[in-house]
């Protein structure tokens, strides 16, 4: 099932063109994952102290139309895809039902050097209702 959040466009997020930076989509996507684990129990402070980190291996993204400031932006994250290292999402960024920006994002989970790790028990289990 797919999380939703719903962010605000700040005023200090545009360019000098008055549109958000393509690069603050990504702070974006990454909150609404960050959010979209913790609604299944897995939070940042449970992730650190079972020793695990989730890290991005490769994004690709499409910024479709500009959103501005004061919109609501709608961030919709689903699960296509995990294993015991590595995940697949798949997350679009709407306002008012209209796509304005997608991310496909590939992602791995490690240890704290940095090597890849299994994911802990119970971890996949967890994650099962962000799958589409």
């Amino acid at each position: 099932m797919a999380h939703e959040i719903q962010v605000q466009v700040r005023f200090y997020e545009l360019d000098p063109y008055d549109h958000v930076n393509h690069a603050i989509y990504f702070s974006y996507f990454e909150t609404a994952r960050i959010d979209a684990l913790a609604s299944v129990g897995y939070d940042l402070t449970r992730l650190k102290e079972e020793g695990f980190h989730l890290v991005v291996s490769e994004v690709r993204a499409r910024f479709l139309r500009p959103a501005r400031y004061g919109e609501t932006l709608e961030i919709r994250s689903v699960l296509l895809e995990s294993k015991r290292v590595t995940s697949r999402w798949q997350q679009t960024a709407s306002v008012g039902g209209e796509v304005v920006a997608t991310l496909e994002m590939k992602g791995a989970i490690t240890d704290s050097a940095g090597r890849p790790r299994r994911a802990p028990a119970g971890f996949l289990e967890a994650i099962e209702p962000l799958m589409s």
